[in-house]
């Protein structure tokens, strides 16, 4: 007979509660001591119960007869080694995303310089620099422009006149 599933909730029956945490604490540290010895990985385990009393595993130090030794040095070790390597990947991570800032930033400027030539240009000013196609887009822009301001006008006009009429 198989077990069941277990629903992940707090169980409410405090001696359920405490039997459950203390049988889950002895599993838990048992299988880091496993991973530990069957893999050679550094290993280190912190528990705080809700009382606050403080379990802990740290992964013996091997030394080249295989012999383990437990001191102090094990936490040392394995704590600097998280922050070597989680240091390296937090400056991979920060220089990656100073090239994509970089990237962007370059984005944006060309796009910045394109519109303010553009407004020059529709301006009247810095003309010179244009193809005759960009003249005659330009000219068929204000063209347009000026039709539709016209026409603006002409229903102004018709406005004002239901108005006062």
């Amino acid at each position: 007979m198989g077990r069941g599933k277990v629903v992940l909730k707090r169980i409410e029956n405090k001696v359920s509660r405490q039997v459950t945490f203390s049988k889950r604490r002895g599993g838990l540290l048992k299988k880091a001591h496993e991973l530990a010895v069957l893999c050679d990985a550094h290993v280190g385990v912190v528990i705080l119960s809700s009382r606050g009393k403080l379990f802990e595993y740290c992964s013996p130090r091997t030394s080249n007869s295989d012999i383990f030794t437990f001191d102090l040095l094990s936490w040392s070790e394995v704590i600097q080694r998280y922050d070597a390597i989680s240091n390296a990947q937090h400056q991979e991570t920060n220089h990656d995303d100073d090239q994509q800032m970089s990237v962007e930033i370059a984005r944006l400027r060309r796009e910045c310089d394109q519109l303010k030539a553009n407004i020059r240009r529709q301006t009247g000013e810095d003309l010179a620099s244009l193809s005759t196609e960009e003249l005659d887009n330009l000219q068929k822009q204000l063209e347009s422009a000026l039709d539709k301001d016209e026409l603006l006008n002409q229903q102004l006009d018709e406005s004002r006149r239901k108005v006062i009429a």
